[in-house]
């Protein structure tokens, strides 16, 4: 996936990056992001209909909030919400429920959502 010199410039500026330990931060908020909005896609195929979407499905499974994760990766230790349901049915296959320390899979996540987005 490579960034034309143009827009790591742009990014260098609008994030304020004046170090190496700035960049991890980036790519570490980054990238929480990214696992956030999986985890939440997974949850939607789950019960089989996206939030606030229930339409003409029928099922006793509703979602029911989130808890808190700390996960461990090479760009440092952060917390993500874990979406839930109700009858506690929804078992994250990204990061399984005992699962904290995601070192690798960085690199994996990046990838497909540079696939997603378009790019080569």
């Amino acid at each position: 996936m490579p960034v034309a010199k143009e827009q790591l410039r742009q990014i260098i500026a609008d994030n304020n990056l004046s170090s190496v330990a700035d960049v991890y931060s980036l790519l570490r908020d980054g990238f929480k992001d990214i696992l956030q909005e999986l985890m939440k896609a997974e949850l939607d195929a789950s019960p089989g209909y996206e939030k606030n979407q229930k339409g003409d499905t029928i099922s006793s499974n509703k979602r029911n909030g989130h808890s808190p994760k700390t996960l461990k990766s090479q760009y440092g230790e952060f917390q993500i919400d874990v979406p839930g349901d109700r009858n506690r049915e929804f078992e994250p296959k990204l990061i399984p429920e005992y699962q904290r320390d995601i070192s690798g899979i960085e690199d994996k996540v990046i990838s497909l959502y540079a696939r997603h987005q378009g790019y080569p």
